[in-house]
């Protein structure tokens, strides 16, 4: 027999790690459901129809190539993006980017840069994005919360986080999300500054910007970064851009930091036609049509925050409405907002109306909240009426 022991052999924190969960874990898509739970882009990618025959340069003849391991036009590419001076008159240029396969690579080559395995620990501030936790649990690294102040505006505590970075030991990250998930809300440029001002924590705020092109013009603090040498600005082409599918995010940080995070990732990290796809998405071609399905998203998002306050049993909205979802408390039949109504309307509205959104009242703050993903016209249409049957079901009026 074997001597192999799994639990005596794997490291203790993996093996109590609970994983990050979507609502795709608990219910089966058949292809008809209406998913409106992992704030994908409804309309589609940033890439026009013609675009097998005339758009994206993909040598599928030289897949037998290793892709480029620096990305250095696709990185001159999302400094141009960039690049507004609506924060500084300094420049990005490819020196100041990190590409990672999503912003999780980010998050995660962050702790393993900066945080030794059972002493260091980092800064959230809940209800925030739960894949900073996991990435920390498996890198053994331990958490310091200090919650958003109550909803609906879900700000910074700035005092509290301020001295929390002074008073305890060895935090080495913040991680601030701006727009908030599952909040909506973008944090103020001058409460980030106050952290980065800190007078005497040694460390790194990361800024997650995943959200940011559904905010006003020229909210990003991408830029900043040539500012401040401890700032890690990450976003994602997943949300606005609508390349999910891709698995393509960026970092822009000081030269300084972006050079270690280039030098611990895997040799060849973004694959051709990743690459391909995301130079065309950011490119003139596919700019005009992110911007055209942003706008169809921000018009089925004011439809939403217009209608669905009529609904009985629809409480109020929690957050705020920079991003392509919004958080809704669902109400019991007294009124009052509900974990029990709002779980048995997630269930029901997946299980029985095939409409799948996302339960967050489980998260710090946010008592009986769905967070809805803004769908097409005709998803928002449906999701509506989904939702007034089913709360009429699950209250029984």
């Amino acid at each position: 027999m074997s001597p192999f022991n799994l639990q005596a052999c794997a490291r203790p924190n993996i093996l109590a790690l609970q994983p990050y969960r979507c609502a795709r874990d608990d219910y089966k898509d058949d292809g008809t459901n209406i998913l409106l739970d992992a704030n994908e882009n409804a309309y589609g990618p940033s890439i026009s129809p013609d675009v097998a025959s005339t758009g994206v340069d993909v040598d599928f003849l030289g897949l037998h190539r290793y892709p480029d391991p620096h990305q250095a036009a696709l990185k001159q590419q999302l400094c141009a993006l960039r690049n507004t001076h609506a924060h500084t008159p300094k420049t990005l240029t490819p020196e100041n980017l990190f590409v990672g396969v999503g912003s999780d690579e980010a998050i995660d080559a962050l702790l393993r840069c900066f945080c030794v395995p059972g002493r260091d620990r980092i800064l959230t501030c809940p209800p925030t994005y739960g894949m900073y936790a996991v990435s920390a649990q498996v890198n053994d690294v331990a958490i310091v919360k200090v919650p958003l102040l109550p909803a609906p505006t879900f700000a910074l505590d700035v005092p509290a986080i301020l001295d929390a970075l002074t008073n305890e030991e060895n935090i080495k990250l913040v991680y601030l999300c701006s727009p908030g998930n599952p909040t909506g809300s973008l944090l103020a440029k001058d409460q980030v500054h106050q952290i980065l001002n800190h007078p005497t924590w040694n460390g790194v705020v990361v800024l997650d910007e995943a959200y940011i092109d559904f905010a006003f013009e020229d909210a990003s603090l991408a830029e900043w970064v040539t500012e401040f040498p401890n700032l890690v600005v990450m976003q994602t082409l997943s949300k606005a851009f609508g390349m999910a599918g891709i698995r393509l995010g960026a970092a822009f940080t000081s030269p300084p930091i972006a050079a270690l995070l280039n030098s611990l990732k895997a040799p060849y990290n973004i694959s051709s036609p990743t690459s391909a796809l995301a130079s065309y998405a950011v490119s003139d071609k596919g700019l005009p049509v992110m911007r055209d399905n942003r706008a169809k998203i921000l018009s089925q998002r004011d439809r939403i925050l217009a209608e669905l306050p009529k609904i009985p049993g629809v409480g109020r909205l929690r957050g705020g409405t920079e991003s392509n979802f919004l958080l809704f408390e669902m109400l019991d039949a007294g009124g009052a907002p509900d974990n029990t109504t709002a779980l048995a309307v997630y269930e029901k509205l997946a299980e029985t109306k095939g409409v799948v959104v996302r339960f967050r009242g489980k998260e710090h703050g946010c008592l009986g909240c769905l967070r809805i993903t803004i769908g097409t016209e005709p998803e928002v249409t449906r999701f509506l009426q989904e939702l007034r049957t089913t709360l009429n079901e699950v209250r029984g009026s």
